[in-house]
């Protein structure tokens, strides 16, 4: 994945530092939301596959680990202001709640009924970011997790990859859709064209999978993934169908509306209800992960929704 272009001091600074061999290195304070979050983005991509051209041992630079942890304290005071629910009582049946709250913008709805071509091909264009890595980021928490947990998040991941068959690799699904849509493949190919409220949904995985701390938010965000998965799912499928796609474009949305009927059940009771039994300490960082990418997720669409009814693109110039 090449590198994109700079929104900010921050990001300029991590860009123009990793195009050259590790050296001393410091920065300023983000300017504003695009600069810190393509900041966040770049620097958590070392962990996934890295960056055209940069030296891998960027990694672990210690000078890049202060300047993250600085902007991560940033992302998370904003977060540590969402309201979260009281943790008593059963924490599935509290994430059941969660999912089914409404009023938020109905993003699926619009995909399914009123989008036009073109506005599937940016819907596409800003899901590709995450799809094309699907599944990555939780896969963080195995090794972090113990007994029935993770026995559930592994259940959930082997569907996820495909059980091991590279054409049914949801990964590879999407491509499929965006080959269909006439986009470009290539993974993160569209960095540099989505907004900061896209590459903030993508830096709240990193975020949580990232660190071990975050173990139980990582689970709450998977598990609210899944249980607000199916219904939207059907409605994109549709959506494209509406639109001219085939059965091979649609296969990734129709996947999920099948595959994550089960995952539901299995990320809310097996897995996060099996973790809190096991570590009742972080029922509230559970739940706190669901309510951070449900509200995130909001966010995002409520912004993609005003720009299409604005009569513009969602995407940056």
């Amino acid at each position: 994945m090449k590198l994109p272009s700079p929104r900010g001091p921050v990001s300029d600074a991590v860009i123009s530092a990793l195009a050259q061999a590790p050296h001393p290195f410091s920065a300023g304070d983000a300017a504003s939301d695009d600069d810190l979050h393509l900041s966040l983005f770049v620097l958590y991509e070392l962990h996934y596959r890295g960056w055209d051209g940069v030296d891998d041992t960027w990694e672990w630079h210690p000078d890049l680990l202060a300047l993250r942890a600085r902007l991560e304290a940033s992302f998370e005071a904003e977060l540590r202001r969402l309201p979260v629910p009281e943790t008593v009582g059963d924490v599935p049946h509290t994430l059941v709640a969660m999912a089914s709250e409404t009023g938020g913008p109905s993003l699926s709805g619009y995909v399914r009924g009123r989008a036009t071509y073109e506005q599937f091909r940016e819907f596409a264009t800003h899901r590709s970011v995450y799809h094309l890595r699907e599944a990555d980021p939780h896969t963080f928490a195995i090794p972090r997790l113990g007994g029935a947990a993770k026995a559930a998040l592994i259940e959930v991941q082997i569907d996820e990859y495909g059980g091991g068959v590279t054409r049914r690799m949801h990964q590879e699904m999407f491509k499929d859709t965006m080959s269909a849509l006439g986009l470009d493949t290539t993974y993160g190919a569209y960095v540099d064209v989505v907004p900061w409220q896209t590459l903030a949904n993508n830096n709240l995985m990193s975020l949580f999978g990232l660190h071990r701390r975050w173990r139980g938010a990582l689970l709450g965000h998977l598990a609210a993934y899944e249980m607000t998965s199916t219904g939207p799912n059907r409605a994109y499928a549709n959506g494209l169908r509406r639109l001219g796609g085939d059965e091979k474009a649609t296969r990734f949305y129709d996947e999920h509306v099948e595959a994550d009927a089960v995952h539901e059940q299995i990320a809310a009771f097996d897995m996060c209800g099996s973790f809190c039994r096991a570590e009742p300490a972080l029922a509230g960082d559970v739940l706190f992960g669901a309510r951070c990418v449900l509200t995130l997720e909001d966010r995002w669409a409520e912004y993609v929704l005003s720009r299409w009814e604005a009569g513009e693109s969602s995407l940056r110039d």
